[in-house]
C-alpha cells in the first residue's frame, strides 16, 4: 500500500510553462484562421498593367483596402484565358470571402479614383469600385493587451526572485545577492581527500579526527556527558596544509560539508554579509549534522572598533556581530560544527575566539624533517623517480619549507628533468629545483662586465669565508656567482632547525651575512651596492634583538612586541624619543661590531680568501668539498663530533 500511494504522488504536475504555450497558440490559429490570410492573397501586379486588364474589359471588381491598396477581381471569361490561369490558385488557409486575382498598391487615392472612372466611362464598363476599411481585430486586441502583459510577468519574476524561487543559483542574481555562497559538498562525488592524504601533521590530525568522530559516533562521547566542539580554528603559516586538513575532514566525516571564504560575505550592498551569514546557517541546520568551513575567515573577523574612521554602521563589523550570534547565541544548533582557517590569529575578535564559539585552536606549524619526508612521499607518489632517490636527504635540504613549498619543488623537478629529456627525475633535478625556487631562474646570458664579475665573486667568497670560520654560522651547501632572479650571486646555507636561539647564534649569522661588503672592502678597499639584501637581513635581526627577545644590555630585558596586533592601528610609539634614541643606537652598535668582526677575519685569510675567489670564477659554481680543500675541516664540527662520541 505504501508504495502505491508513493506512486499516487508521483503523478506529473502541470507545468505552467505548456499553459502558456497553449494561450499563445490559441491566439495564432486565431489570427491565421479569420479569414486575414485568405483575403490577402493574390497575384502581385503594377497599376499599369491593372489599366491594360481594365481597358480590355477583364476586370469585374476592384476593392480599395484602407487607401492604398487595390484588390483586383477578374470577370470569368478573363479568368479562363492563358495569362490569367495562374492567379486562380485556391488559398491554403479556408476564408468566407472570394480570393483577389491580383493586388498592388498605389500612390494618390485621388488620382487613382480618376483614372480608373475614366477608363470605365469612355469604355462603358460594369466594373465595380469598391472601398474596404479592414481591422486586425485579435492584433489590435493583443498589441493593447501585451504592456500589461509585461507588467504583470515582470512583476511575477520580481516576486519569485525575492522569494528565492528563482534559478540561476544563490547569489547569482540581485534578489538572491542576500543568500549564502557556501558549496555544499557531496561526500560520494566531490571529496576525494581523506586523512591518508594529510602527511605529518600529526596533532593537527588528532584533533580535527575528534570532531570527525563524533559526528560518526556521538554515543561514544555523549555517554560520558560530553559535548562536541562548536568551533575549531586551524592557525599556521601560509601553505602548512589548513585547508587540505579541511577537505580531509569533508572526505571523512560523511555528513553535509559547506565550504566558502571569508570574503565571500563582503559585498557593496549594506546588510548582505550578515543576511549571508543567517542564511548559510540556516541552510547548515536544516540539514544538521553538518560542517561548516570558512576559509580566511580574518577577512570578517577582524578586531572590532580599531578603526574609527570606518563610521558607526561598519559593515564587516555587523557581519561579524551575525556570525558571533550565529555560533553561540540563542537559539544556537549544537549540530552545526564550525572549522576556520586564518594566518593572522592575532587580529582576529576577541569574542570570536573564546570557549564557545572556537572551542579549540589548533596550530598547524612549518613541518620538521620527519614530517617532511612523509610529505615528501605523498607529493613523490604520482612522479617517475630513480629507485635510489633518498628522501631523506631530500628532507634535509629543505628546512623550513612548507607542504606547499615541497609539492611545488617535486612539480618544478619533474619539469626540470622534462625539459632535459630524462625518462625519471634523480637526485640533482631535486636540487636544481630548491635552487630554483628559493634564487629563482638562472640568467646566464645576462650581460656582466668582468669587473663586476670579480667583485661578485670576491662578496660570495666573503660570505663563504666567514661563515666557514664562525661555530654557530650555518653550514654551507654552495656557492655560485651565476645570476639567478634578482641577485647577481648567491651562497645556499643548510640551517640548523633550532626551537630556541641564543644572542651568540644571532651574532654569528649577522656577522656572517656581513661577509660579503666585508670581502668587497678587504679587496679593493671599497663597497658598492649589492649587499641590499645582506643588509636588510641583518637591520631586522638587529633591531629584532633590542626590541622584540630583550637581547640588548642597555635597552634590558623589555619588548616592544605586541602579539595581539593591536599595536599596528596605533600611531604612537610604546618608548620615549630617549629610549628611540638609544634603541637606534644600540641597532648600529651591533651591526658595526659585526661588520668589525667579518673584516678582522678575512684581513687574517686574505690568501684563502682570494684563492676561493679566484675558484669560484673558473668554476662559477663551488661546494663544500672545495672549502674543505682551501680551509680544512671546521675544528669545532670536529669539537662536537667528539663530545657527541663521549656521550
Amino acid at each position: 500500500m505504501a508504495k502505491d500511494n508513493k506512486n499516487l504522488n508521483k503523478k506529473p504536475k502541470l507545468n505552467p510553462y505548456w499553459i502558456y504555450g497553449i494561450i499563445i497558440a490559441v491566439f495564432i490559429s486565431i489570427q491565421l484562421f479569420s479569414g486575414g490570410f485568405g483575403e490577402s492573397t493574390g497575384t502581385q501586379t503594377t497599376p499599369a498593367q491593372f489599366l491594360d486588364y481594365l481597358n480590355q474589359g477583364q476586370v469585374k471588381k476592384v476593392e480599395i483596402v484602407n487607401k492604398r491598396e487595390a484588390r483586383v477581381f477578374l470577370t470569368d471569361e478573363a479568368k479562363e484565358q492563358a495569362p490569367h490561369k495562374k492567379t486562380n490558385s485556391e488559398s491554403i488557409f479556408p476564408s468566407v470571402t472570394a480570393a483577389p486575382n491580383y493586388k498592388f498598391e498605389f500612390g494618390d487615392l485621388q488620382n487613382f479614383e480618376k483614372e480608373v472612372n475614366e477608363v470605365i466611362k469612355t469604355n462603358n464598363l460594369n466594373t465595380e469600385l469598391v472601398y474596404e476599411t479592414e481591422h486586425n481585430v485579435w492584433g489590435d486586441f493583443l498589441l493593447t493587451l501585451l504592456p500589461f502583459v509585461l507588467i504583470i510577468g515582470v512583476w511575477i519574476f520580481i516576486m519569485r526572485r525575492m522569494s528565492g524561487g528563482g534559478g540561476g543559483g544563490a547569489g547569482g542574481q540581485i534578489f538572491n545577492i542576500g543568500k549564502s555562497k557556501a558549496k555544499l559538498f557531496d561526500e560520494k562525488i566531490d571529496i576525494k581527500t581523506s586523512f591518508k592524504d594529510v602527511a605529518g601533521l600529526e596533532g593537527a590530525k588528532e584533533e580535527v579526527q575528534e570532531i570527525v568522530d563524533f559526528l560518526k559516533f556521538p554515543e561514544k562521547y555523549t555517554a560520558l556527558g560530553g559535548k562536541i566542539p562548536k568551533g575549531a580554528l586551524l592557525v599556521g603559516p601560509p601553505g602548512t596544509g589548513k585547508t587540505l586538513l579541511a577537505k580531509a575532514v569533508a572526505g571523512e566525516a560523511k555528513v553535509p560539508f559547506f565550504s566558502l571564504s571569508g570574503s565571500d560575505f563582503v559585498e557593496m550592498f549594506v546588510g548582505v554579509g550578515a543576511s549571508r551569514v543567517r542564511d548559510l546557517f540556516k541552510q547548515a541546520k536544516e540539514k544538521s549534522p553538518s560542517i561548516i568551513f570558512i576559509d580566511e575567515i580574518d577577512a570578517i573577523g577582524r578586531a572590532r572598533g580599531k578603526n574609527n574612521m570606518s563610521g558607526s554602521n561598519d559593515e564587516r563589523e555587523n557581519t561579524l556581530n551575525q556570525l558571533l550570534t550565529e555560533m553561540d547565541g540563542f537559539g544556537t544548533n549544537t549540530n552545526v560544527i564550525v572549522l576556520a582557517a586564518t594566518n593572522r590569529a592575532d587580529v582576529l575578535d576577541s569574542a570570536l575566539m573564546r570557549a564557545g564559539r572556537f572551542d579549540r585552536q589548533i596550530y598547524v606549524d612549518l613541518p620538521d624533517v620527519r614530517e617532511r619526508q612523509e610529505i615528501f612521499e605523498v607529493h613523490l607518489r604520482p612522479l617517475k623517480k630513480e629507485e635510489t632517490l633518498d628522501i631523506d636527504f631530500l628532507a634535509k635540504q629543505t628546512p623550513g619549507f612548507s607542504g606547499a613549498d615541497i609539492a611545488n619543488v617535486c612539480n618544478e623537478a619533474a619539469l626540470i628533468a622534462a625539459r632535459k629529456g630524462k625518462k625519471s627525475v634523480n637526485k640533482q633535478d631535486f636540487l636544481d629545483a630548491v635552487d630554483r625556487i628559493i634564487g629563482g631562474l638562472e640568467k646566464k646570458n645576462k650581460i656582466i662586465t668582468p669587473a663586476e664579475k670579480r667583485a661578485v665573486a670576491f662578496h660570495e667568497a666573503g660570505h663563504a669565508t666567514v661563515s666557514w670560520m664562525l661555530e654557530h654560522a650555518a653550514p654551507l651547501v654552495k656557492v655560485t656567482i651565476v645570476p639567478r632572479g634578482r641577485s647577481l650571486g648567491a651562497a645556499w646555507y643548510l640551517p640548523e632547525e633550532r626551537l630556541i636561539v641564543h644572542p651568540e647564534q644571532m651574532l654569528d649569522e649577522m656577522c656572517a651575512a656581513l661577509g660579503g661588503r666585508a670581502a668587497e672592502k678587504v679587496i679593493f678597499d671599497k663597497i658598492s651596492t649589492g649587499a641590499l639584501s645582506d643588509l636588510e637581513k641583518v637591520t631586522k635581526q638587529a633591531r629584532a634583538m633590542v626590541t622584540v627577545y630583550g637581547l640588548s644590555d642597555k635597552v634590558g630585558n623589555l619588548t616592544y612586541y605586541d602579539s595581539s596586533g593591536q599595536s599596528e592601528y596605533g600611531f604612537t610609539k610604546p618608548y620615549s624619543e630617549k629610549t628611540a634614541e638609544l634603541i637606534d643606537q644600540e641597532i648600529s652598535d651591533i651591526i658595526e661590531k659585526q661588520y668589525e668582526r667579518a673584516i678582522n677575519l678575512l684581513e687574517n685569510n686574505k690568501d684563502k680568501l682570494t684563492e676561493l675567489a679566484e675558484v669560484l670564477l673558473d668554476k662559477e659554481v663551488i661546494f663544500k668539498d672545495n672549502l674543505e680543500k682551501i680551509f680544512g675541516k671546521r675544528t669545532f664540527e670536529n669539537n662536537l663530533v667528539n663530545s657527541e662520541e663521549k656521550e
